[in-house]
């Protein structure tokens, strides 16, 4: 149980980052189709767990070691095996600089902190932290993930009679964005579990030493499927407190929290910054082995990625994730189909 814990920490720290956390992705991929976004959640975070067993049941059968060797396994053909690589090494190296991006807004919206100088703090903790390898990310996990899970839930009870009034009022809320290619609740939660597994299988595959039975790699995918359903619909329920107001902010639920009072939002921000501190290292460790043959190379692309990363934040957090989380989650649809089709 002490691995099957360890390994559900990393994965629910790697899900839930600055997106998750702040209350961005909730919002923009499901708090728009009201009764039905919730009901998107859960179907999106059980197709997370079927990724996560079906990943480590491939990765153990076949005895994958990196994430070239998943990709040759689950498809022959080494020219579209080449250019998805490519994506989703692009797509985590992105999801690590909208990580920073976030840590940076949250200072930034709250202590007025410049962009650039919260970004310079993400990049050092980051770098620190890669030089320790995977022993390191799991051990970040496992301290600081148990405690960001009991805080959210928490909140989600305490807003559980305001919750229910507003679900009643918002039954048949409309879709406020006809434009967007999430007109339907059903596709945005494939997609959102699609983009998701982009950042997930790559950590999946490092943490594959973990799981040597399939009891083990079955409870761990049961047990992130049932914390990450409780943590979604918490933080669903704590959008309806910002009607008329969250989307005009980079992080909606940190200023919804303040609605309890001080004590809660320093706590929130606590829970903010782990957030984003466990996806950005899960993230940015992911990129790093995958990209990286030798220690010298994992060495200068650690230093490249971390100083890139300060630059790229002041693009602004809720413009990164709303612009480029949607194209790939449609690009992750692809391997979502052959990793499920794999036999």
């Amino acid at each position: 149980m002490k691995n099957i814990f360890k390994v559900t920490f990393v994965i629910v720290g790697t899900m839930i980052g600055a997106g998750f956390a702040s209350g961005q992705e909730i919002y923009m991929f499901f708090y728009k189709y009201g009764i039905k976004g919730m009901l998107g959640i859960l179907i999106s975070c059980i197709l997370t767990g079927i990724i996560i067993a079906k990943t480590f049941n491939i990765v153990r059968k076949h005895n994958n070691n990196s994430y070239e060797e998943f990709l040759s396994t689950i498809n022959k053909k080494k020219n579209i095996n080449k250019v998805t690589n490519i994506v989703i090494q692009t797509f985590l190296l992105i999801s690590f600089y909208i990580m920073v991006a976030g840590f940076s807004a949250y200072f930034n919206q709250e202590f007025d902190i410049p962009v650039f100088a919260g970004s310079i703090i993400m990049a050092i903790l980051c770098y620190i932290t890669f030089q320790k390898d995977i022993s390191g990310i799991v051990s970040v996990n496992s301290f600081l993930i148990p405690a960001l899970i009991l805080f959210i839930a928490y909140l989600g009870i305490k807003n559980g009679g305001f919750t229910y009034q507003n679900l009643i009022v918002q039954k048949n809320i409309e879709v406020l964005s006809s434009s967007s290619i999430f007109d339907n609740w059903l596709v945005s939660s494939i997609l959102y579990a699609s983009y998701n597994s982009i950042m997930l299988i790559p950590m999946i595959i490092e943490l594959s030493k973990y799981m040597d039975s399939n009891k083990k790699i079955y409870t761990t995918s049961i047990i992130s499927t049932i914390i990450l359903s409780i943590l979604g619909i918490c933080l669903f329920c704590l959008l309806l407190r910002g009607q008329g107001y969250i989307s005009q902010l980079e992080l909606p639920i940190v200023y919804i929290v303040k609605e309890f009072g001080n004590v809660y939002q320093w706590f929130y921000g606590i829970v903010i910054i782990t957030a984003i501190f466990t996806s950005a290292i899960s993230i940015g460790y992911s990129f790093l082995k995958n990209c990286t043959k030798t220690k010298k190379a994992y060495k200068y692309l650690n230093i490249f990625i971390c100083l890139s990363a300060i630059l790229v934040s002041n693009i602004g957090f809720s413009n990164l994730v709303s612009t480029l989380y949607p194209a790939f989650g449609v690009l992750g649809l692809f391997q979502i189909c052959m990793l499920l089709f794999k036999t």
